[in-house]
């Protein structure tokens, strides 16, 4: 029955039955109306006149009814838009008919006619709107229990959440409950749910209510607000999730209206507020390639490019398979026609590269492929020079031989005072690229930053599958501390500071204040709902090769010259004098010993040109 209803033919049938019920209403309608006219008491003749041109007054509507799309629409999500189109339907038809009672001469009450169109209206909507709750409220066997919801934050997003919720009861359960802060909402009703405290009121409310899902629906909280308000969700154990941005899409292509949590919620800070106009200015209607832009962070990297409207965007990757997923992500929400090309191939190879910059002619190029893993790299520092130094070299040299005007370098913290062969190869590419900006007309900039939350390697996803695993969560020092942002955040700002286009540049992140990894490996344990030291032990495994206990964003000699930049997030570092000839003959000796795959060599040829690089005696024994 439900797919004869339902099915094709179905919405043929649907219609006719809504249209007959609606020449039902008509008559219905006009009834009343003359009611309400004549106070009860109607004559024959008036009686008479209206029943003669009832016909006509019933083709009126249908005919305005079907040509205005009445029954074009989707009831089971119909709200304001809707409501106003079938207001507007009914006013026309209300007109015809009293011009038609005035050419023709029906001899028609005119108040009849008019009321009969305000009723029609009521009428309609009533009917269609107590379907859709008849329908809601039964699943299909009519006995499973609705899953209870409690939604934190009785504003906009709060009502958007219950309109979804209702909409869809049968996936997403029945909102029964709102906390809000703000002491004038409280006893008061959104979209017909009540307001029953603060957020301070969840455990008592999830108890009183018998929640089964809390969502949290206040899209301008951040930082350790947002913190506070998921930590107490998390300590009711009911499933908790958040309203989605109404632009993001996942993975998939599929627009989601609540998404899981994830740590970059409990661990945010205040949105960035970036310049979208310098932004704009330098991306729009440019062809932008990315090296590394299936990465974790290049790939933000694109997503963000994206909004500005590239005339082209390059994600260029030795990786296929983040890069395919990219591309398909990208064309999900742009469209199959939007400008995007996935380019494989290694920034090793400079005969690739200069293929694709012969090609495509790129104008700006964000530079985040790198070997970055700490531990690996101490084991294969071979790997790490020729890919991190040689490798940016490379596309160094083919960027300014065909006319790229903007360069940015992603850098890291680890390039300061490095301890480890990743941090510095990455602090000889800020050199590389501090001697291409005084040779070249390519601006040449480096953006330098900390730990990026949940990126490919990062601790967060490691201590994620430790406690799925059911623990122990290992650490490597209960004093080591690191800079965090998220990779949203991450992205933005390398963008804003590629607008900055002063050549030459080391730019450096407000990471805010370094986080202790033990409170964060806590923080992760409690928001999976465990108790650390309790449910979840935390182990000890000491440093790993390469690690330091805390990591620095600028070197002492950067940190007495550094200067503010228009925005209050990017600070310069002053561009530290090295003699390039030197720099030269060094890079050479380096060039020798990584082809010929001599670790020692490699690390006293590292230790040569960053003169702050002190590796573990391990790397010096060879």
């Amino acid at each position: 029955m439900k797919s004869l209803f339902y099915g094709r033919s179905g919405k043929w049938i649907r219609r006719g039955a809504l249209i007959l019920l609606d020449m039902a209403f008509v008559f219905l309608a006009v009834y009343c109306s003359m009611l309400l006219r004549f106070d009860g008491h109607i004559t024959k003749m008036q009686y008479g006149y209206t029943m003669r041109w009832m016909p006509a007054i019933i083709a009126v509507y249908a005919i305005c009814s079907v040509a205005g799309g009445v029954y074009d629409m989707m009831w089971r999500y119909a709200g304001g838009p809707e409501f106003f189109r079938l207001a507007m339907v009914y006013g026309a038809s209300c007109l015809i008919t009293l011009l038609l009672n005035t050419v023709i001469n029906w001899h028609i009450s005119r108040p009849v006619l008019v009321m009969t169109a305000i009723i029609m209206l009521i009428l309609v909507v009533s009917s269609r709107f107590i379907w859709r709750w008849l329908r809601g409220a039964f699943t299909r066997d009519g006995k499973k229990r609705q899953t209870r919801i409690l939604i934190v934050g009785a504003g906009e997003g709060g009502a958007y959440a219950v309109r979804i919720c209702q909409q869809n009861r049968a996936n997403f359960g029945t909102p029964v409950a709102f906390v809000d802060d703000n002491p004038m909402k409280r006893h008061m009703r959104v979209s017909g749910i009540p307001v029953c405290g603060t957020v301070d009121d969840i455990p008592e409310i999830v108890k009183q209510k018998s929640i089964d899902e809390i969502i949290v629906a206040v899209p301008g909280t951040h930082g350790e607000r947002l913190t506070e308000i998921i930590s107490l969700c998390k300590s009711t154990r009911c499933r908790t999730r958040i309203l989605s941005d109404p632009n993001d899409v996942d993975r998939a292509g599929k627009a989601t209206a609540f998404r899981e949590l994830n740590t970059s919620d409990f661990l945010s800070r205040a949105e960035v507020a970036l310049d979208m106009d310098m932004i704009r200015g330098y991306l729009t209607d440019q062809v932008v390639m990315v090296t590394g832009g299936g990465g974790s962070i290049g790939s933000e990297i694109c997503r963000q490019i994206m909004r500005f409207g590239p005339k082209k965007l390059l994600v260029f990757d030795i990786y296929e398979n983040c890069a395919y997923e990219l591309e398909c992500e990208l064309r999900q929400r742009y469209g199959n026609d939007c400008p995007v090309a996935v380019l494989i191939g290694s920034i090793r190879d400079r005969k690739r590269l200069d293929e694709v910059f012969e090609a495509w002619k790129p104008s700006v190029v964000f530079h985040a492929a790198a070997h970055k893993h700490v531990p690996l790299m101490e084991i294969s520092p071979g790997e790490a020079v020729k890919n991190n130094v040689f490798g940016t070299l490379n596309l160094l040299e083919s960027a300014s031989r065909h006319g790229v005007k903007r360069f940015v370098q992603l850098s890291t913290d680890k390039a300061v005072n490095p301890t480890n062969v990743m941090g510095a190869t990455k602090r000889i590419t800020e050199m590389l690229l501090q001697a291409f900006a005084r040779h070249t007309d390519m601006k040449c900039m480096a953006v330098r930053f900390g730990n990026v939350l949940g990126s490919h390697g990062s601790v967060i996803p490691l201590f994620e599958a430790q406690i799925r695993k059911g623990g122990p969560v290992t650490l490597t020092h209960p004093d080591i501390t690191r800079y965090f942002m998220t990779i949203p955040e991450a992205a933005q700002l390398v963008l804003q500071a590629g607008g900055l286009a002063q050549s030459g540049a080391i730019y450096v992140l407000d990471m805010g204040e370094p986080v202790k990894i033990i409170d964060l490996a806590r923080k992760l344990i409690r928001f999976y709902g465990y108790e650390p030291g309790v449910d979840m032990e935390i182990t000890i495994i000491g440093l790993r090769p390469g690690e330091k206990l805390y990591e620095e964003l600028m070197m002492d000699r950067e940190s007495a010259g550094v200067t503010r930049t228009a925005h209050d997030k990017i600070f310069v570092a002053p561009p530290l004098d090295f003699n390039e000839e030197a720099f030269q003959r060094q890079l050479d000796v380096l060039k020798a010993a990584a082809d010929r795959d001599d670790d020692q060599a490699i690390v006293e040829g590292l230790m040569d040109i960053v003169k702050t690089y002190h590796p573990n005696r391990d790397m010096l024994a060879g």
